[in-house]
């Protein structure tokens, strides 16, 4: 039977998380039947791809975790009970601090797609431990984006792709990925205008590429090549806006003079674009009135990743789109993920840390050495390392180096399977969740849903489990809780006033925080995650007054707090919490001195290096390129784990061009070898006119074992199984899964499977 009522929750599949309705049915009423679009959502307005009809795959996986798990001598499991297992991974963790220090245990989650709130809670877990560093996927990607528009802007940038006028994706397929509101809507509205401009850099005829006016079909790895070519044709026909420049810039010299530099001819030959068509776009970038423009995981896992960061943020500069409507603006956010700043390295590797996160490639070298500072205990929260970093084979070897290994998960993950202990979280839908890639403008909006139902008999929200750790280490106590749930039943206004004064102001408590609003803040049964909130809207009303009193939540930081929370709370479709005005997006740009900084040395060497570098030699071992993880219609990382989710590409084909296929003599559905330096695997071909010979191209969020009628079955290829994690970008570490030199050879049908190439 199916409920007639329409439910307010989002969908968890990309960043955007797209408000939605949704009716339960089945006979506990826990299925996710039917979906739509939430009209009322205030940024995604009643949008839904179709990704999230398919989410009742997610919530009813058969590898779904229901009791703690611990690992015994022979390698299995023993369920345990929840006591036992919070007081003996809290004995266990606090063994590891006392004989080596907080900072060997390291925290690998924190939020990704729809699951943010338990990044939030863990960090009173972590402040007990006393552990320093952590990681995200966030360091697989965007680092090198961060790193750079911080340094340059004091932030990171979005853009206004429905005001524009010109809109440039570079390296981006947002047809599939999304990231930005309505993208398909969007992207149509676009296409169909005639006065609007639509520019893709990419080296596949994506579906974005498909509707563009303009396609730059890049050759796979030189994107530094063709983003030099375009900024040196805009200096050399003076297209720079100078009046911005000007006004906003306060080193644009050394810049100028290294695009003069550049050999546009040289460069538009490297990067396989017709010098013709480089300077057809060039003037179509700078001629703009109104130019947004997004970088994505084509570039940014690939080769020269942040010098091409560097050099998109100089086309931004130099054709002045910032500050307008339809150009890139500073989103004031209630959690800022995008902070770039950059001020410590790895212990072992020392290796650049970017916005508190250590690349994900060198995680394993830090591990795996006798070094003193090496990490010796990973807690592993909503993330599966073990599939989705490169080198996968490297990085299990890792895990099970480690004294000890804790994953918070809600499936028998890669990464749980290697684990000491697995405590079962709730999914999404079984506890209150939030949005935190909160980035539109001059309206930000933010959406607390609460769950849809009570978690089964078993599993736990991670809120809860980080408080009972909390407890276990005596990090709280009920003296320490009880004056504020006496607060609390005074109302909203009276709790905030005593949390302020109790919590903020004492070091010990303040670092706990989070899991002190979940114990004492008194919520509905059904939002009662949402708690820590309650921190980011006081935190928002003390650096972001202005803002928020646009938006309606004015008065003093405390009342504005109260103000927004409770709107949060009262509003499950998402509210308006930050008002801005784009006349302000320079004036409080935030540097020091709200300039630009268009110089940055160490990149500008790095330009002139790459320019002056040979062209590479291609290893006729490894003669092509594959771009490993392409999203595609039902590709969602490792979120969903039943292949049966997938309506199109099942077993996730490998497409090639006709050129190649020609060369191989094989057609669509037939096995080919894939062999990069680190394995080899049998897989069926997609044969398409999208792809250019010599570029391959595998989807993400595949090869995951799963329970069969028979036994776990494997579904496609894990692409990490064949990426290396040395290779990567020279400055912040990023991984060049889009850029992995590999060869195919035809494989006969009744052949049996090739063994896997050697390791090394």
């Amino acid at each position: 039977m199916t409920s007639t009522e329409w439910r307010p929750t989002a969908c968890i599949l990309c960043e955007c998380n797209c408000g939605l309705e949704v009716q339960l049915g089945g006979d506990d009423d826990r299925h996710l039947i039917r979906f739509r679009g939430d009209k009322r959502h205030p940024s995604s307005r009643g949008y839904a791809c179709e990704k999230p009809h398919r989410l009742d795959h997610y919530q009813h996986g058969r590898d779904r975790v229901t009791r703690p798990l611990r690992r015994r001598p022979d390698g299995g499991f023993d369920e345990i009970d929840w006591d036992t297992a919070i007081r003996e991974v809290a004995a266990r963790f606090a063994a590891v601090r006392d004989a080596h220090g907080g900072e060997s245990i390291f925290y690998y989650g924190g939020g990704g797609q729809g699951n943010h709130l338990p990044g939030a809670y863990a960090t009173a877990t972590r402040r007990t431990l006393g552990s320093r560093y952590r990681s995200s996927a966030l360091a697989q990607e965007k680092t090198g984006e961060f790193w750079v528009s911080t340094r340059m802007m004091g932030s990171a940038t979005r853009a206004d792709f429905e005001h524009c006028d010109v809109a440039l994706f570079l390296g981006k397929n947002p047809w599939h990925s999304h990231s930005i509101a309505r993208a398909r809507v969007t992207l149509k509205e676009l296409a169909q205008d005639p006065a609007r401009t639509l520019v893709v850099i990419d080296p596949r005829r994506t579906e974005t590429a498909a509707m563009a006016d303009v396609h730059l079909a890049v050759r796979p790895g030189t994107d530094a090549w063709l983003m030099a070519a375009i900024l040196a044709v805009i200096v050399e026909e003076d297209l720079v806006d100078h009046a911005f420049v000007a006004a906003h810039v306060v080193d644009a010299a050394p810049v100028l003079d290294a695009l003069r530099a550049v050999p546009i001819a040289a460069c538009c030959a490297r990067s396989g674009v017709a010098e013709a068509d480089v300077r057809r776009a060039a003037r179509l970038l700078a001629g703009a009135r109104a130019l947004a423009s997004f970088e994505d995981l084509g570039v940014q896992m690939n080769r020269g990743s942040t010098l091409v960061s560097y050099l998109h943020r100089l086309l931004i500069v130099l054709t002045g789109s910032l500050g307008r409507p339809g150009t890139h603006f500073v989103p004031t956010t209630l959690v800022d993920i995008a902070n770039g700043a950059s001020t410590k390295t790895s212990p072992v590797a020392e290796a650049r840390i970017v916005g508190g996160l250590v690349p994900c490639n060198v995680i394993a070298d830090e591990i795996l050495t006798d070094h003193p500072a090496r990490y010796r205990a990973m807690l592993v929260e909503a993330a599966n390392p073990a599939h989705s970093l490169a080198d996968s084979k490297r990085f299990r070897e890792a895990l099970r180096a480690l004294d000890l290994l804790v994953v918070i998960d809600v499936a028998m993950s890669e990464t749980a399977q290697l684990a000491d202990y697995v405590l079962p979280a709730a999914t999404q839908f079984e506890k209150a969740e939030a949005t935190f890639f909160n980035f539109e403008f001059p309206a930000n909006t933010f959406q607390l849903r609460p769950r849809l139902f009570a978690p089964p008999p078993g599993p736990l929200p991670e809120a809860e489990i980080h408080a009972r750790l909390a407890e276990a280490w005596g990090a709280i106590t009920e003296d320490d809780l009880a004056p504020l749930r006496a607060a609390a039943a005074e109302g909203l206004a009276a709790y905030a006033q005593a949390f302020m004064a109790r919590v903020a102001m004492h070091p010990r408590l303040s670092a706990q925080a989070p899991v002190i609003l979940y114990r004492t803040l008194a919520l509905p049964e059904a939002l009662r995650e949402g708690a820590v909130v309650l921190g980011l809207a006081a935190k928002a009303a003390l650096e972001r007054p202005a803002s928020l009193a646009r938006a309606g939540f004015g008065g003093s930081p405390l009342e504005a707090a109260v103000a927004l929370f409770t709107a949060i709370v009262e509003h499950p479709e998402g509210v308006v919490f930050a008002v801005d005005a784009w006349d302000g997006v320079l004036r409080d740009l935030p540097t020091p001195d709200h300039k630009i900084r268009a110089a940055l040395p160490d990149l500008l060497d790095e330009l002139a290096a790459v320019l002056a570098a040979p062209a590479e030699v291609v290893d006729p071992a490894f003669p092509m390129v594959l771009s490993a993880g392409e999203r595609r219609s039902f590709t969602a990382n490792t979120i969903i784990r039943d292949p049966a989710w997938r309506k199109k590409d099942a077993g996730g084909a490998l497409r090639i061009s006709p050129a190649d296929a020609a060369a191989l003599g094989v057609v669509d559905g037939d096995p080919v070898r894939l062999t990069t330096r680190r394995d080899a695997v049998v897989v069926a071909v997609e044969v398409t006119d999208t792809m250019q010979p010599g570029h391959l191209a595998l989807p993400n969020g595949l090869g995951l074992g799963y329970p069969g009628p028979d036994g776990e079955i494997t579904t496609g290829v894990a692409p990490n199984e064949l990426t290396a994690s040395d290779d990567r970008d020279r400055f912040v570490g990023t991984p060049w899964h889009k850029h992995v030199p590999a060869r195919i050879e035809r494989v006969d049908r009744t052949a049996p499977a090739p063994a896997p190439a050697p390791a090394g």
